[in-house]
C-alpha cells in the first residue's frame, strides 16, 4: 500500500536520469532520489509529487519483466513490462554484425516473446535478404517483412493489445516505423523534448506512444552494440532455442558447448543443423563475459 503522499505512475519517456511519468491522467517531470537511476520506460513507480509538473521517484515497482543490455562500464535499460521485443533489421544498410542475434539472446533470457522485422521490403536486396533469415523461422522466432514508408499493415495486428519495444540499429528504419505507426509520434516527441528541456533533436530517449489501432509502442534509441555481460553461462545457454532442444545429449552435464569432446551442440553445429554464425555469437558473448579464455 502507498503513502498518502505518494502516488502510482508509469514511467513514459526516459531522458538520461529525467523522467516523464503518467500520473491520475497528468505527466509529471520527474528525477530519481539523489544520483539513483535503474528506472526503465514502462516502470510501475511510487512518485511523490514536488510542484504542480514534478515529482520524484521514491522507488521502482517490483517488474513482470526488464529488457537491458550492459557492458563492462555500464548497463542501459531499454523497457519493462513488456509483452514482446521487435527487433528492426534491414538489408541495406549492411547489418552490423552480431546485433539481431544478440537482441534475441537478450529477450530470451527476460523471457520476453521476440519477433523479427525486416523493414524496407521494398528494396531490392531484401529478398536475398530474407532467404539468409528463413532459419529464424524453425527456432520459433516471426519474420515480419514490411516497408515503414510504403505498408506497415502486415505488422499492425501483432501489436494490438499488446506492449511491444522497438531495438535495432541505427539506420534500420525504426523512427520511420514509428511515425507509420502512431501518426502523433513526431509531435509528441517534440512536446515531451521541450517539457524536459532535452532539445527537440534528440535521439537518445525512449519513449512510450499508444497506438491508434490499440496496444502500446515503445521507442528505444538506435545501437551499435547489445552488450550482455549481466549474463551467467547457464541463462546465456538457455537464451539459445536450438541448444535447449539438445538439453541433456552432452556426454558432460557442465559441458560448455565449446571444445568439450562429446558436445551435442558443436556436433549440431559441424552438420549444419545449428547455424554455425549463431554458435560464434554465443562464443563471443562467453568470452567478452570472461567465462572462457581468450
Amino acid at each position: 500500500m502507498l503513502p498518502v503522499t505518494e502516488r502510482l505512475g508509469r514511467v513514459i519517456a526516459v531522458y538520461g536520469r529525467r523522467y516523464r511519468v503518467a500520473v491520475d491522467g497528468r505527466e509529471l517531470d520527474c528525477v530519481t532520489r539523489g544520483k539513483k537511476g535503474g528506472v526503465a520506460c514502462n516502470d510501475r513507480v511510487a512518485v511523490r509529487e514536488t510542484g504542480t509538473d514534478s515529482g520524484v521517484i521514491e522507488r521502482v515497482l517490483p517488474r513482470d519483466n526488464l529488457l537491458w543490455r550492459s557492458d563492462e562500464h555500464r548497463a542501459k535499460l531499454l523497457a519493462a513490462n513488456v509483452d514482446q521485443v521487435l527487433v528492426v533489421t534491414a538489408a541495406i544498410p549492411t547489418p552490423r554484425a552480431q546485433l539481431l542475434d544478440r537482441s534475441l539472446v537478450a529477450a530470451e533470457a527476460a523471457g520476453i516473446r521476440a519477433l523479427i522485422i525486416v523493414n524496407k521490403s521494398d528494396l531490392p536486396e531484401t529478398a536475398a535478404y530474407i532467404q539468409r533469415l528463413n532459419p529464424y523461422r524453425e527456432l520459433g522466432y516471426p519474420l515480419i517483412p514490411i516497408s515503414a514508408r510504403m505498408d506497415v499493415s502486415p505488422l499492425k495486428p501483432w501489436l494490438a493489445d499488446r506492449v511491444s519495444v522497438l531495438v535495432g540499429a541505427s539506420g534500420m528504419g525504426k523512427s520511420t516505423l514509428v511515425n507509420a505507426l502512431v501518426p502523433q509520434a513526431q509531435a509528441a516527441t517534440a512536446e515531451t523534448s521541450e517539457a524536459l528541456d532535452a532539445g527537440r533533436h534528440t535521439t537518445t530517449h525512449t519513449q512510450l506512444y499508444r497506438l491508434p489501432g490499440g496496444g502500446e509502442l515503445i521507442d528505444s534509441p538506435g545501437m551499435q552494440e547489445f552488450g550482455l555481460r549481466h549474463l551467467r553461462l547457464d541463462e546465456i545457454q538457455a537464451a539459445f532455442p536450438e541448444y535447449r532442444r539438445l538439453a541433456g545429449q552432452c556426454r558432460f552435464h557442465d559441458c560448455r558447448h565449446l571444445q568439450e569432446p562429446g558436445c551435442a551442440v558443436r556436433a549440431a553445429v559441424e552438420s549444419g543443423e545449428i547455424m554455425r554464425e549463431r554458435w560464434w555469437v554465443y562464443q563471443d558473448i562467453l568470452r567478452e563475459n570472461a567465462q572462457i579464455g581468450h
